[in-house]
């Protein structure tokens, strides 16, 4: 049983200021309705000796590395979303990178576009994925169908520890994960399970 969790990483996607508080303008509805889950599933993960990724987006200041249709967000004067070094790049309250975890920066929908998240888990001899974070139809949904060309022999959404800007936008793409091979448990499901 341990060895399998050793072999498990969790991925928490995004759960960043700019993208789950009220106050911030690109916030994602339903996600900060998320974020106790996702906190309870980092410390479930914590007391399985499961790896725990960080996934986040920092940009540069200007936006020259983010997606052409958001370099609007970056204009001069602007901090636009997840500008490395701002507040809105931290981390959710109640979430913390402790020493053992790993923190990768993305600046696309993927962990594993242009990261070297992939070489860091076969490093690591992990070949199961747990994902918890935002957003269903974008990060989570590029993470999962990425790894699940990588051959990642189990691949985990936590439906109640993932959302979307609605619900059916959320649960439309948990049907396409699933129908690609991806489990997709409640946290209280994946805690109680025993592998």
């Amino acid at each position: 049983m341990t060895e399998h969790w050793n072999q498990t990483a969790l991925l928490v996607i995004d759960i960043q200021k700019d993208f789950i508080d009220d106050e911030s303008p690109i916030r994602l509805k339903g996600g900060k309705d998320i974020v106790p889950n996702v906190i309870k599933a980092v410390e479930v993960a914590r007391q399985r000796g499961i790896l725990i990724v960080w996934v986040v987006r920092e940009h540069d200041s200007l936006g020259r590395d983010v997606e052409m249709f958001r370099r609007h967000l970056y204009t001069s004067g602007n901090v636009g979303p997840a500008t490395k070094g701002s507040e809105g790049a931290e981390l959710v309250d109640g979430l913390v990178i402790k020493e053992g975890d790993y923190k990768l920066v993305k600046t696309r929908f993927s962990a594993f576009f242009f990261t070297h998240l992939h070489s860091v888990l076969q490093g690591a001899g992990i070949n199961s994925l747990v994902v918890t974070g935002v957003q269903t139809p974008n990060c989570i949904r590029q993470t999962v169908f990425d790894a699940v060309a990588l051959d990642y022999q189990h691949v985990t959404v936590l439906v109640d520890a993932t959302a979307a800007a609605t619900p059916d936008i959320h649960l439309a793409n948990v049907f396409d994960m699933k129908n690609i091979g991806v489990a997709t448990p409640t946290l209280q499901e994946w805690s109680e399970s025993k592998a």
